[in-house]
C-alpha cells in the first residue's frame, strides 16, 4: 500500500481524549480518517468510547454498544460523555459527539459489565474456514498498489480471506477479511476493538457495479469477551447483509481473534444509495 508516514495514529488522538482536563473534549480529527466529508463510524464509535473511560477510570469491561449516526460530523468535533446509571454489577453510560455549533451527530450508550459466578457458558459462533492471514492478498489494495477504499483504509492491514470484493457485482452480499491496525502504539483494548471493526465497507457494496455513497445509519455489537486478545494484532471480520430494500441495508459482523475464538458480533443498519 501507499506510504503511511503522513497518517495520524489512533493513539496520538486516543491520547488526545486521555489527556483532556475537562469532561467535554474538543478533538480536530485529520483528514486521513475521514470518510467522504465525514469521521466514519468506527472512529466515531472509538472516540466515544474513550471519552467515557477517561471520565471513569473504574468502569468493569464493556459488555454492549449501540451508536446512532445522526449526521455527518468532522473535521471538528466535541465529546460529551456521562455516566447514566452505575448498579452492583452494571454500568451504563453515554457520550454524545457534537459538530462544533452543538448538534449531535453521534450519539453512544454502551454497557459495562462486572463478571457474576454463573452455571451456563455457551458459544455458537463459528469461523469461517480461510486461509492465514500471510497467504491472503490485500483487501484495501489493488495489485499495481493504489488504495481501493476510503483514506481512512490506509490505517489498517488488510488481507482478503473469503467471500466478495467492493462493487464485485456479487450474488452475495459478505466481505470475510483478516484486519488489523498499522499503528504500533495501539494495543487489544474494546477501544481499538471498535475502531477496527467498522472498517470493512458495507456488505451491500459487494453487489454494486460502480462506487456509489453508503451511509451507517445505527450499530449495536456485543462484547463475548472481556478482555480481547489476538496474536500479531490480526482479527477475522466478516460482515453479510442479511436484507437490501429500499435504499436500506440489515447486516451481521462477526469478529474472531487469531485462534478463532469469537470476540464481537452486532448488527448494522446501512443507507444505500445505489
Amino acid at each position: 500500500m501507499a506510504d503511511t508516514d503522513h497518517l495520524t495514529p489512533l493513539s496520538r488522538l486516543l491520547t488526545a481524549i486521555q489527556a483532556s482536563p475537562t469532561e467535554e473534549t474538543t478533538i480536530e480529527i485529520p483528514d486521513d480518517w475521514l470518510q467522504g466529508r465525514a469521521i466514519y463510524g468506527g472512529l466515531s464509535a472509538a472516540l466515544c468510547l474513550q471519552s467515557v473511560l477517561s471520565q471513569s477510570k473504574t468502569l468493569p469491561p464493556l459488555r454492549s454498544a449501540q451508536l446512532a449516526f445522526v449526521a455527518p460530523a468532522g473535521p471538528g468535533v466535541i465529546l460529551a460523555p456521562r455516566i447514566l446509571r452505575e448498579g452492583k454489577s452494571a454500568v451504563f453510560a453515554a457520550a454524545d459527539m457534537c459538530r462544533d455549533d452543538g448538534a449531535v451527530a453521534a450519539r453512544a450508550t454502551f454497557c459495562f459489565g462486572r463478571a457474576r459466578p454463573s452455571k451456563l457458558s455457551y458459544a455458537d459462533v463459528v469461523a469461517p474456514d480461510v486461509a492465514e492471514p500471510e497467504a491472503a492478498p490485500p483487501f484495501f489494495e489493488m495489485p499495481d498498489g493504489q488504495l481501493m477504499g476510503p483514506e481512512f483504509a490506509r490505517h489498517f492491514d488488510s488481507r482478503h480471506a473469503a467471500g466478495a470484493l467492493p462493487m464485485g457485482q456479487a450474488e452475495t452480499p459478505e466481505f470475510v477479511a483478516w484486519m488489523r491496525h498499522r499503528d504500533p502504539g495501539i494495543t487489544s483494548t474494546a477501544v481499538a476493538l471498535a475502531a477496527l471493526a467498522d472498517a470493512l465497507p458495507p456488505a451491500a457494496m459487494a453487489c454494486f457495479d460502480a462506487p456509489a455513497p453508503v451511509s451507517s445509519m445505527t450499530w449495536q455489537f456485543d462484547m463475548l469477551d472481556a478482555a480481547p486478545q489476538t496474536t500479531d494484532g490480526w482479527w477475522l471480520c466478516r460482515s453479510a447483509a442479511e436484507a437490501i430494500d429500499e435504499g436500506y441495508a440489515a447486516q451481521t459482523m462477526t469478529i474472531w481473534n487469531r485462534d478463532c475464538r469469537p470476540i464481537l458480533v452486532g448488527r448494522q443498519q446501512v443507507a444505500v444509495f445505489y
